[in-house]
């Protein structure tokens, strides 16, 4: 099985950051925008996210989002729910309660790996889905429904995919661990970590990334990084790794990357947007991916790189905001000059695989292990 690889995206490194703190019956605004939806031709099924934005002041309390997936034949093609927070309600429909830490803060966004799109072996098809957000705190609930096209495509290629939380807390980069928290809010001055992750959910393997990020209005790298390119400024940094490849169905690039809030910066506030955004530099047939197994990392000398067919780009770019405090006495300033040094051990914790540094950058390689969404016994629609 090759489902649910980017379902574990919702915890480890990324749940790190600490969840929102809520207030009960507190008006809010709530936004709903949907990723992931187009399917490659080789894979059996595809991890959709769903992105929830708090535009407003107030915290939420509680809050679910109802799919009808009437338009999929089930011979076809079906929609997993991921997780046991979600209930088939009447025919073709499904309830998801979101948990605490899928609720977000005013001016912050979540990612929530909802649904996997299962290809049941038809052919090239599509179908509308519609996507229902709800709270009994939102007070503006008209732009709480999205109804976007799933696709199966013939299309075989690369499919990337970034996910990227919004930055809250002061980690200094020698004390990341992703199963610490506790940490405290971010001050203007001080240094802490960008992470995310960068997934591959195509048929195809991708043969080199470029990674590029970039940094809001008062936050800068805290670090020039080897064999990548800095903006004037040092907001935006862009790194071409040819000798890295993410295989289909199950590798995952994680980065933990220092960042420096600058010291004039006056809380609170939310710092937006920043964005990090993924593109395969060339892509792998499976045959060719078994014969570059017994060569070394690096591209022989006279080879070039296939360009990537990118299946699905609505999930290649990950906004973010820096959340910034109000400076408390003596907070803040102090460690805006924070050597940053080569990787260390624990930073990622049970991902295994190989550490690779990119100057300050510290990326994490790993074949995730396969997260089984419904029993393989059970795939089938819950009745």
């Amino acid at each position: 099985m090759r489902l649910g690889a980017a379902a574990l995206l919702a915890s480890g490194a990324l749940a790190a950051l600490g969840a929102p703190a809520h207030a009960e019956g507190a008006g809010t605004d709530l936004s709903l925008d949907v990723a992931g939806t187009r399917v490659a031709a080789g894979v059996e099924g595809k991890t959709a996210f769903i992105k929830i934005s708090n535009r407003g002041t107030n915290p939420v309390s509680k809050a679910s989002v109802e799919v009808d997936v009437s338009d999929l034949d089930p011979l076809d093609a079906e929609a997993i729910p991921r997780g046991e927070a979600c209930e088939e309600i009447g025919e073709d429909r499904w309830y998801c309660a979101l948990l605490d830490d899928e609720l977000p803060a005013p001016g912050r966004t979540v990612e929530v790996p909802l649904l996997v799109f299962k290809n049941n072996g038809g052919g090239p098809r599509s179908a509308p889905v519609t996507f229902t957000l709800a709270s009994p705190d939102d007070t503006t609930p008209e732009n709480n429904t999205r109804t976007v096209r799933v696709e199966f495509t013939e299309e075989s290629g690369v499919d990337l995919g970034v996910r990227v939380p919004d930055v809250t807390r002061h980690i200094r980069p020698d004390e990341y661990d992703p199963d610490t928290e506790g940490f405290p809010a971010l001050q203007p001055g001080q240094t802490t970590v960008l992470v995310g992750e960068v997934f591959n959910q195509g048929d195809l393997a991708a043969d080199g990334l470029r990674l590029t990020m970039l940094l809001p209005e008062g936050v800068t790298f805290a670090a020039e990084f080897t064999d990548c390119t800095h903006s004037a400024g040092n907001r935006k940094v862009t790194c071409e790794i040819e000798d890295l490849r993410l295989a289909d169905g199950g590798d995952a690039l994680s980065f933990v990357v220092p960042i420096t809030v600058d010291a004039g910066v006056r809380g609170p506030v939310a710092l937006k947007p920043g964005t990090v955004t993924a593109e395969a530099l060339g892509q792998l047939t499976p045959q060719q991916q078994r014969s570059r197994k017994a060569t070394a990392p690096a591209l022989p000398s006279g080879l070039t790189l296939v360009p990537a067919h990118e299946v699905d780009g609505s999930d290649n770019s990950d906004d973010f905001a820096v959340l910034v405090i109000a400076r408390s006495n003596g907070g803040g300033g102090g460690d805006g000059g924070l050597p940053v040094t080569g990787p260390q051990a624990g930073l990622i914790g049970g991902v295994g695989a190989a550490v690779l540094a990119v100057g300050g950058v510290l990326l994490v390689l790993a074949r995730r292990r396969r997260v089984v969404l419904v029993a393989p016994t059970d795939e089938r629609r819950n009745g």
